[in-house]
């Protein structure tokens, strides 16, 4: 599986000391015969995540497991972005610290986009044998109307518009990322509706979104108010 083709795997990180390490040797248990390498782009955490990183190069090598700091918090958009430059693969996952994306799924990104030439593969939580674990009804209920709020108004192609579990191919993700102006949670449904106005052919696998185990979720009220202002703005752009 993968052949010809390298992976990399970008790992936004703030505060992920406890789940870094377990979230880097499930991706190395999963992907065992793809040539791969892990980017860390992680924003001057305070807890020593960039120390466990840094431990974890002595066990697996500095050419798998790339640490690539920012001195603060700039976002998930500009963390992406930071991430890309130093991509070596011709394909990119993008993909949480924080265990609620699995690295099982990773070789049933790569098969569907081997099987059907896909320029995205992103993960569903929507469709038959999707789901999310760990959240309560009324997490459950605001990102689902979140998401049907987006389908409605948007009409992208795609089930599930905010997450954020997707495989690119390199040159198509530097071609959409172009695109985008914004920032944060937003980031992810503005990528994927510009991809889809673009014509890139996006293939879904179904995925379950387990809630984090360690740690707090940087998601807020903010964010939420961040949401609704940015799909406004795609509304009117796209």
């Amino acid at each position: 599986m993968g052949e010809k083709n390298k992976y990399s795997i970008i790992i936004p990180t703030y505060n992920e000391r406890l789940n870094i390490a377990l979230i880097i040797y499930l991706v190395f248990k999963h992907l065992t015969d793809v040539d791969f390498e892990i980017i860390v782009v992680d924003d001057g955490s305070p807890d020593g995540t960039q120390d466990i990183v840094k431990q974890l190069q002595e066990v697996y090598g500095e050419d798998r497991i790339l640490l690539r700091p920012r001195p603060r918090k700039l976002g998930l958009g500009t963390a992406y972005i930071h991430g890309l430059k130093h991509a070596s693969g011709n394909f990119v996952v993008i993909m949480d610290a924080d265990l609620s994306h699995h690295p099982k799924y990773l070789p049933r990104f790569i098969k569907k986009q081997m099987e059907t030439g896909a320029n995205i593969v992103t993960g569903t939580r929507y469709v038959s044998s999707g789901g999310v674990h760990g959240w309560n009804l009324m997490r459950k209920l605001t990102s689902r109307g979140a998401n049907v709020l987006a389908q409605t108004l948007l009409w992208p192609g795609v089930s599930d518009l905010t997450g954020s579990f997707r495989l690119y191919q390199k040159s198509a993700l530097e071609d959409i990322i172009s695109s985008c102006v914004s920032k944060g949670y937003v980031f992810q449904m503005e990528m994927i509706v510009r991809a889809s106005r673009k014509g890139y052919r996006i293939e879904e696998v179904p995925i379950t979104f387990v809630d984090r185990v360690f740690g707090s979720s940087k998601l807020g009220g903010s964010e939420i108010v961040e949401y609704l202002k940015g799909l406004l703005y795609l509304l009117v752009t796209t």
